[in-house]
């Protein structure tokens, strides 16, 4: 689950999770094989980079794990014989890493957009990048291996003339040609020696999703999402053969060593090798259960005896080839694509089990609150605030497989809070944003949100500046340390140490311990009502979505981190977190007047105002006793003439008596608290001030019986700052997208 914090020009984002994610929580863009280490990397929709082993005889194959993305990882490339991986990511950067250690050593931010595909010449240790900024990079890998803190300057090269969104990528080993296909339907052609432009080629009539060039360049094979394969010869500058294996579109490719057989896959779930010199021969590998991603196949041997899949779901596939040269030399393979095909395989030979991921969830109404539905259609229930094991923000209970609309109906409770906070679920996990517009918005008392002072107070409290204190709660510059009264010892202590040998004095190392313990157990940190796990990742980035700077929030008390933090975090956020100038509450300026209903005659406009929080039931109060009692006292007289009006009663008998005799309607439905009728009643309505088209609205009918009256209150439209309960109607339902190509 993430919370994000999304703030005018720049945005604060964590992650509520477990501190080791072992499972793939959405599709899986990309694989990579290290057949020297018998390791498979897996780099995912959820942000993660995964290692796995493939030893089928590991139970558990996971690894480890790379984290420093915080959008999908659309590709990675194994480089310098294993030793180096590098990533491209939706955030919009590409990382090198350390493959063998897991940690990331460089982040590129070069590009603008999306970066939604690698190229590699191995011989040459030359990657390149490319994306949705229509842009081609190319980078050294030797160079970006090296850069350290103080040699950190890297120079690159750049490919232009792409008019449209790359999604494909291709470079031959030596390095002397690269490819690249996108929307514009066309593959463009480049030496990347000179960054000289050779070619276009026109034969595709949708978008190009999977390039392959051969060793020397001079032949490429590309899938699109058009549904067919085409074989291109770059010295005839044409399309030589096309093939139509597909039902669907064409988004993965695989070819073997001697460039002799292609493997595909994609929308239609099917795996085929097809013979580029025979193009009617074809196999049906198998059939996934969902649309196919990425391939990489086990080069252990020739020809291939396994390949690995991965699609939309979260799980990996290994499928074996072994039968695959038998079913060729037999002749049992279909040369009508009008027909049905057997699979070669029914069951994968090895998974990589996956996890769960969030595709639907509900804001509630108490905007606490938060139910989710995975892919297993298990649905979940959050609370942002409840303490779990020490933290808050965790998920509270799981509740099976049950009716989603129903869960949400049941939890509906007749209360209002402010939206301060939307929900994406890009990632497969919850990903809550906040905007400097409304993030403050929704301030609720103490004992309302369950929690307690130790003065037994019951104090105001704001939701956002709450969480951005917790997120921060590690950085030392949040920290308020009561150093007044001890300043003057410590420096005496200081200045008694300079003159005296500290060993030679044991009281004065026994004073300064104590001075520097009791100095630490009085530094105030977070908010002092809940915390977020200290494995959270807390991500600060321009609200475009461009990450700026990711740590993990225990590491918000580094050196380097903390130092980055001052860099990059936002005044208004500092202004909460460091200064601690919680934002103020605002004023709503309403007046009371009779209802037209009542038949009273109309009242003198007195301009009212109250905080955005006001609670109804010190409407009901302010009702009963400026109202009620005043009507009430001009038909009876003083029992006594020494009595003062209203002495005997106290705060707590007029908010009884106002629960007693008048009842909340939101559009004519009763609160809870009383599901009676009115008696002989009296109507009033609350307008905000300046604002009478639509008014804020509220029907006071007033008892002369026991039985308690209803109040009516209208909400206002989503401009008005809330008093009042929302209609029943509004919800915070969102779907997840489905696979994207």
């Amino acid at each position: 689950m993430v919370l994000e914090v999304v703030l005018g020009y720049s945005r604060v984002s964590y992650v509520i999770r477990d501190e080791v994610e072992k499972y793939n929580r959405n599709g899986v863009n990309a694989l990579q094989l290290d057949p020297a280490l018998n390791r498979l990397f897996t780099a995912g929709r959820d942000s993660i980079i995964r290692i796995w082993s493939i030893n089928q005889h590991k139970q558990d194959p996971y690894i480890a794990s790379m984290e420093h993305h915080t959008d999908w990882v659309n590709d990675i490339v194994l480089c310098c014989n294993g030793k180096t991986l590098i990533s491209a990511s939706s955030d919009t950067t590409v990382k090198v890493w350390n493959a063998h250690k897991g940690f990331c050593m460089s982040t590129l931010r070069t590009h603008k957009d999306y970066v939604k595909a690698l190229a590699y010449a191995k011989d040459k240790e030359l990657v390149a990048s490319a994306g949705l900024d229509r842009q081609i990079f190319l980078w050294d890998v030797n160079t970006l291996t090296a850069l350290t803190a103080s040699n950190n300057t890297v120079t690159t090269s750049s490919l232009s003339g792409n008019k449209d969104s790359i999604y494909s990528l291709a470079m031959n080993q030596m390095g002397t040609v690269i490819v690249s296909g996108s929307t514009e339907k066309v593959l463009r052609v480049w030496d990347p020696r000179t960054c000289a432009k050779l070619m276009k080629l026109k034969g595709h009539t949708d978008n190009v999703k999977s390039l392959l060039l051969n060793r020397d360049g001079t032949q490429c094979l590309s899938g699109s999402s058009d549904g067919t394969i085409r074989l291109w010869s770059l010295g005839q500058q044409r399309c030589i053969a096309t093939y139509r294996v597909h039902d669907e579109g064409v988004w993965a490719l695989q070819v073997n060593e001697a460039f002799t057989h292609v493997y595909s896959g994609g929308r239609d779930r099917k795996i085929y090798c097809t013979d580029l010199r025979s193009p009617d021969i074809r196999v049906l590998i198998c059939e996934e259960k969902a649309p196919v991603l990425k391939m990489e196949l086990d080069r252990s041997a020739d020809p291939p005896p396994a390949i690995w899949v991965s699609t939309t779901k979260s799980s990996v596939n290994k499928w074996s080839l072994k039968g695959i040269h038998n079913f060729r030399s037999s002749g049992d393979y279909d040369n009508d694509c009008s027909s049905p095909i057997s699979p070669l395989c029914s069951q994968p030979e090895h998974v990589i089990k996956g996890g769960a991921s969030i595709i639907q969830c509900h804001i509630l109404n108490d905007k606490r609150h938060i139910l989710t539905k995975d892919t297993n259609n298990n649905v979940a229930y959050w609370d942002v605030l409840k303490n779990c094991d020490g933290f808050q923000a965790c998920k509270g209970e799981d509740l099976g497989k049950v009716e989603f609309d129903e869960e949400v109906k049941k939890r509906f409770k007749m209360v209002y809070v402010p939206n301060w906070f939307s929900v994406d679920l890009k990632t497969g996990m919850l990903t809550i944003t906040l905007d400097e517009s409304d993030c403050f918005a929704a301030w609720v008392s103490a004992k309302d949100a369950g929690f307690s002072s130790p003065d037994g107070s019951d104090p105001k409290l704001n939701l956002g500046g709450l969480l951005l204190q917790a997120l921060l709660e590690y950085w030392p510059r949040t920290h308020i340390n009561p150093m007044d009264e001890e300043e003057n010892e410590v420096n005496h202590v200081f200045f008694l140490m300079k003159r005296t040998h500290v060993n030679d004095c044991p009281w004065l190392l026994l004073f300064i311990l104590s001075v520097n313990g009791e100095q630490e157990n009085r530094i105030q940190k977070g908010n002092g009502y809940f915390q977020v796990p200290p494995h959270t990742p807390v991500i600060f980035g321009e609200a475009g979505g461009r990450t700026l700077f990711r740590l993990l929030c225990r590491d918000s008390g580094g050196e380097t981190e903390s130092m980055l933090l001052n860099e990059t975090v936002p005044q208004w956020v500092i202004d909460i977190t460091v200064d601690k100038n919680m934002p103020k509450f605002n004023k709503i300026p309403f007046y009371l007047q009779p209802h037209s209903s009542s038949g009273a005659k109309t009242l003198k406009k007195d301009r009212l105002s109250a905080s955005d929080m006001l609670q109804v039931r010190k409407v009901m109060e302010h009702v009963y006793e400026k109202i009620i009692n005043l009507d009430n006292e001009s038909q009876t007289t003083s029992s006594s003439a020494n009595e003062k009006p209203g002495e005997q009663e106290k705060e707590e008998d007029v908010a009884m008596l106002a629960e007693e005799k008048i009842e909340l309607l939101c559009q004519d439905q009763a609160s809870a608290r009383s599901q009676h009728g009115p008696a002989d009643s009296k109507a009033f309505y609350l307008e905000e001030w300046g604002r009478p088209h639509p008014p804020l609205q509220t029907e006071v009918h007033v008892s002369r019986t026991p039985t308690p009256t209803p109040v009516s209150l209208t909400p206002p439209d989503s401009r008005h700052l809330p008093v009042i309960f929302p209609p029943p109607t509004q919800t915070s339902n969102l779907i997840a997208p489905g696979p994207e190509e």
